[in-house]
């Protein structure tokens, strides 16, 4: 059986990931979660699969759990989420939170030789170097979750690396990917959170609108697959069929495809290197789907997914100011402060305001994170 720490329980992975575990009991056993301020699914969560462990954002949170939960293990706050990220009960650390909160206690739990299923992608864009140096000095396994990342390094399995001429990361375009940018001038937060293809939390959707959460996953591949910028192109493919493709130099592309369903590549990741069934799953039926479209990405219709290629080019603190800048813009728009294209628009201010740090350590980069989110606030 694998014990499991699992940051994030409440959201969007963290749920499918506690699915997993639910479907397959003799296999995986929850015994440290994390979760932010949504109280009443926690306890759920702890009722049903009774956790050593529990932390929580703030003490309010912390003291009704504490008050209740009397054999459970109650901590809170950024130490808490360290707590839960190293617990020596867990072999595998599932990181599900959203944002640069998960960048520390993924090197914490790397330090303390935890295999890591990553799906927090602010954790590579900010500190990639940092991250991928400290698992090869721990000899720890980064385990892909996001299926774009978990498709190319299903097919990467028994290839050689020498071998790879490029890798094709699909994008779904999002939920304003049939209109042209002048229609985007108005749209709505509802508009923009209503997804074609995928369910997923509200800041996730939105980076999917603006593709800036392709961008994101272009740096992730470059860290997790160490391949240049130059050989990750991005396919725009509308019915989310194919995960992603590697071309190899021989001409040969392999691909990874399957119905949208996140539950199979954290399942993938918690079972690497076997599989598992999953009877839940919705088979893929491609003679039903009939054709499959792929299109070339127009960096100018989506300006995000080039702001990411120029910072991930760039290195250094760049994408630190990158994932920072969009953070920020991002709750401002859920919170109806701006328009959408400003979310672009605040994100290149922040870029051309910033000079780059080169190999910078864990406290400049959380020095440039806290910087920008000051300067954007400014735009605000």
């Amino acid at each position: 059986m694998k014990k499991i720490s699992l940051l994030g329980a409440t959201g969007s992975i963290g749920t499918q990931t506690l699915d997993i575990i639910r479907e397959h009991p003799q296999e995986y056993r929850l015994v440290a979660m994390s979760i932010g301020k949504n109280i009443s699914l926690a306890r759920k969560i702890i009722h049903e699969f009774q956790p050593e462990i529990v932390s929580v954002q703030g003490k309010q949170e912390y003291d009704k759990l504490k008050a209740e939960f009397l054999d459970t293990k109650v901590v809170y706050g950024d130490d808490g989420q360290v707590e839960i990220a190293v617990y020596d009960n867990a072999e595998i650390l599932v990181n599900a939170v959203l944002g640069s909160v998960g960048l520390n206690p993924t090197l914490q739990a790397i330090e303390s030789g935890k295999t890591i299923a990553l799906a927090n992608k602010e954790t590579l864009v900010t500190a990639g170097h940092l991250v991928m140096e400290a698992a090869k000095k721990s000899n720890v396994a980064i385990l892909p979750v996001d299926s774009e990342h978990s498709a190319i390094f299903q097919a990467l399995q028994g290839e050689n690396q020498k071998n790879i001429e490029r890798l094709l990361i699909t994008a779904s375009g999002g939920s304003f990917r049939d209109r042209r940018r002048e229609e985007l001038e108005n749209v709505t937060v509802q508009e923009a959170l209503n997804h074609p293809n995928w369910s997923m939390g509200a800041k996730i959707t939105i980076d999917s609108a603006t593709m800036m959460n392709k961008g994101l996953e272009v740096i992730e591949a470059h860290w997790l697959f160490d391949i240049p910028y130059e050989k990750i192109n991005v396919l725009l493919h509308k019915e989310s069929i194919v995960h992603s493709m590697v071309e190899f130099h021989d001409s040969s592309i392999i691909a990874q495809l399957g119905s949208p369903d996140m539950r199979v590549p954290i399942q993938f990741a918690l079972s690497y290197p076997d599989r598992m069934p999953l009877p839940s799953a919705k088979r893929l039926n491609l003679s039903s789907i009939g054709q499959l479209h792929f299109q070339e990405m127009d960096f100018d219709r989506f300006r995000c997914l080039r702001f990411a290629y120029e910072a991930g080019k760039i290195g250094g603190t760049m994408p630190t100011v990158l994932n920072a800048a969009n953070e920020v813009a991002v709750a401002a728009f859920l919170e109806g402060k701006i328009a959408f294209l400003e979310i672009e628009a605040i994100i290149e201010k922040a870029l051309g305001a910033h000079q780059s740090i080169e190999n910078p350590g864990l406290a400049a980069i959380q020095e440039v994170d806290k910087e920008t989110r000051q300067y954007v606030r400014t735009l605000l």
